[in-house]
């Protein structure tokens, strides 16, 4: 019997059938699973916030038995933001992981790629990096071959050319015991590991000296380096002792580069020189990069006698007085942030409020909330200070990371509104009526004066980022001298009604219309504390966030009823009021 025609052959090329073909894709992607499912568990999750991203990530999926683990500490930045290096320069702070919170991990080891430099405005320099990058981790485990849990809490500073901005990155990485198969994120790591500068003799460097010439104020460093290999645009970055600042330094090449001479200057304090001091250099030219520790040799010139001591300061002196100034600036812009608005719009509706009738009781007010202000920038500067000192990290803001006094100055913005609003009044005692005149007496304008403060730690104003990471960069008089000078800026529009209160007479005199202006900046207060929800919300659960927002919301009608209900309803009121505050 004839066989059945056959339907055409359809085959490729290489002779496979469309469903061998597929069974080998699917072959190969069943296969793939494990590797894919190790590198997806080599990472940590991003920490996100306003700058960018940071994780860690691992160049193997397991442990293996290798005695130390290569991770890395990565950071993703927005267009136009920079971190910055182990050694910051004039302003900034750096990343600086705690792992204390870690399994199975005796200790880490951070290194640094070569860093590059900027050139901020009023002459600071930095150095850092823009974009991102990724710091190399060497990780020994307690008992290698087991697995390891790596926990990681980062303060970093990140800055914009208009502001400088903490944030506290927690990452959580885990490695199983198992085979160290390699990653997708090895050669990342590798190629960042590249970028640390070693030994000079590593990066083809033969020769190397240092010396310093020329006496304070007007000592300078001179390093020579020769090397087989030509230099480009090399670039000398100095870690200098405490009181010693060298700023970018003018390179000189010789002899087809093959020879460079760096000549950088030395700023110092109480007319020391850098002559015998240790310090480390590095340099770095394009994708070369090295580092080496010495202590500058004297010179002929350097034996010249030493000048005047009270010279010296003078170098350190001018970028602090042109701090100074930055700072003077940006307290008084930080008035026209939207957190702080409102609160000066309420001081001078209630300036308007004495119809200008008492000159001396709208200076003594004026002046109380300007020594508020002061005040409370010293408090933050002896805060800051006494960190930096104990080692802490510092920055502008940084209590706006925690919940609890998010929620806390929530409820506080809240009652503030439903006081504007008419939902509440606080009495005063006979005694302290007599001595406010309007209500307030110099204790309240003190208060507002300090709240004021307290609204503007997380406002972001133009000159502001620069001068607090200057301040945080330095010593403790340099922290109270900036912060000083924040206060006296954000101080001056109270300074300037104390200095002429007759002017309040020309405002409009009182009437119906400031209930209307006293609902409006409830409700730009109430818009404050939105925003403060927003911020809560990025670091606690959403329904978290959703909770303290409705018990800031049902604080409303709790104050209604104490205020306008029978006895029962008051007592109601007030018992639901202290518990949702409580809550």
């Amino acid at each position: 019997m004839a066989s059945a025609p056959r339907g055409p052959d359809l085959r490729y090329g290489n002779g496979m059938t469309p469903g061998s073909r597929i069974g080998r894709a699917a072959a190969a992607f069943l296969a793939c699973l494990p590797w894919c499912a190790g590198a997806f568990a080599a990472s940590s999750e991003w920490a996100v916030n306003d700058a960018g991203r940071a994780r860690l990530v691992s160049a193997a999926a397991a442990v293996g038995g290798a005695p130390a683990l290569r991770l890395g500490l990565q950071f993703e930045l927005d267009d136009g933001w920079k971190i910055y290096w182990r050694s910051p320069g004039d302003s900034g702070s750096p990343p600086r992981p705690d792992f204390g919170a870690s399994e199975n991990v005796a200790r880490v080891d951070v290194a640094w790629p070569a860093p590059q430099r900027f050139h901020e405005y009023a002459g600071l320099e930095t150095a850092g990096y823009a974009g991102g990058t990724l710091l190399p981790l060497s990780v020994r485990p307690e008992r290698p071959g087991e697995p390891v849990r790596v926990r990681a809490t980062v303060p970093y500073q990140a800055c914009d050319p208009r502001t400088c901005v903490p944030f506290v990155a927690e990452l959580a990485l885990d490695l199983p015991a198992g085979a160290a198969a390699a990653t997708p994120f090895a050669r990342s790591i590798e190629r960042h590991a590249a970028r640390v500068p070693g030994p000079p003799e590593a990066a083809g460097v033969e020769d190397v000296s240092v010396r310093a010439t020329g006496a304070p104020p007007d000592e300078r460093i001179e390093v020579t380096l020769r090397s087989p290999i030509p230099f480009a645009a090399p670039e000398l970055f100095v870690e200098a002792p405490e009181g010693f600042r060298v700023a970018a330094g003018a390179a000189a090449l010789e002899e087809g580069g093959r020879l460079v001479r760096i000549a950088a200057p030395v700023e110092a304090r109480g007319g020391l020189g850098l002559a015998g001091r240790p310090a480390v250099f590095t340099v770095v030219d394009g994708n070369r990069a090295f580092e080496f520790s010495a202590a500058p040799g004297f010179s002929a010139a350097a034996a010249a006698p030493a000048a005047a001591p009270a010279s010296a300061p003078a170098i350190i002196a001018r970028p602090l007085a042109l701090m100074l100034g930055i700072a003077l600036l940006g307290g008084l812009v930080l008035n026209l942030m939207p957190c702080v608005l409102p609160v000066l719009s309420l001081k001078l509706l209630g300036a308007i409020g004495h119809g200008g009738s008492a000159p001396g009781a709208v200076r003594l007010g004026f002046v109380a909330s300007a020594a508020g202000i002061v005040a409370s920038f010293l408090v933050l500067a002896a805060a800051a200070a006494g960190a930096k000192l104990a080692g802490g990290a510092v920055g502008w803001g940084i209590q706006f990371q925690q919940p609890g006094f998010l929620i806390f100055l929530l409820l506080v913005l809240c009652l503030f509104a439903y006081n504007l609003f008419g939902l509440f009044e606080v009495p005063l005692p006979g005694w302290a009526g007599a001595a406010a005149h309007s209500g307030g007496g110099p204790a309240g304008h003190f208060a507002a004066g300090a709240f004021a403060t307290l609204l503007a730690t997380p406002c972001s104003a133009p000159f502001l980022g620069t001068a607090v990471s200057f301040a945080l960069s330095r010593g403790p008089a340099e922290i109270f001298a900036v912060f000083a000078a924040l206060g006296a800026g954000m101080a001056a529009p109270y300074l300037a009604v104390a200095a002429f209160p007759r002017a309040v007479a020309w405002l409009p005199r009182p009437g119906r219309w400031m209930a209307r202006v006293k609902a409006a900046l409830g409700a730009a207060l109430l818009g404050t504390a939105i925003w403060l929800l927003f911020v809560l919300a990025a670091l606690v659960p959403p329904a978290a966030a959703l909770a303290a927002g409705a018990a800031a919301a049902l604080m409303a009608p709790a104050l209604w009823l104490a205020r306008r209900g029978g006895r029962a309803l008051r007592a109601a009121g007030a018992a639901a009021l202290a518990a949702l505050a409580a809550a």
